[in-house]
């Protein structure tokens, strides 16, 4: 599916408190495709969310009950590089790729985006 399809959500993850994380970002993405309120959700972990993924268990915990539930989860790949954190991310089964262009396509094409 077209990141730009009007049920495709796009959520762009920078922030890196862990309860935003899991009472915002984890809570509506795996319930609102559980409910199946969207066909598809992205979770696009960039910044200083990468680095909070690679230390903390509890958040490594919700990223692969999101990836059951059906959210695909992918991260920034220079923030990766950046953070040592790649290994961390493919363990994870988080896909890694550069999300400059892909993102700049969803905001220019006025893709659904949530950014938190």
């Amino acid at each position: 599916m077209s990141p730009l399809s009007p049920k495709k959500l796009n959520i762009l993850w920078t922030n890196d408190n862990p309860v935003t994380a899991e009472l915002m970002v984890f809570m509506y993405a795996i319930t609102a495709k559980e409910r199946k309120l969207w066909d598809e959700i992205t979770l696009i972990i960039w910044g200083a969310t990468v680095k909070l993924v690679k230390e903390n268990e509890d958040i490594q915990a919700l990223v692969q009950k999101a990836q059951r539930s059906g959210v695909h989860v992918s991260a920034c790949r220079a923030c990766a590089d950046e953070l040592d954190a790649v290994k961390t991310l493919e363990a994870l089964h988080v896909e890694v790729i550069y999300w400059g262009a892909p993102l700049t396509e969803i905001l220019q094409n006025n893709g659904k985006l949530i950014t938190i």
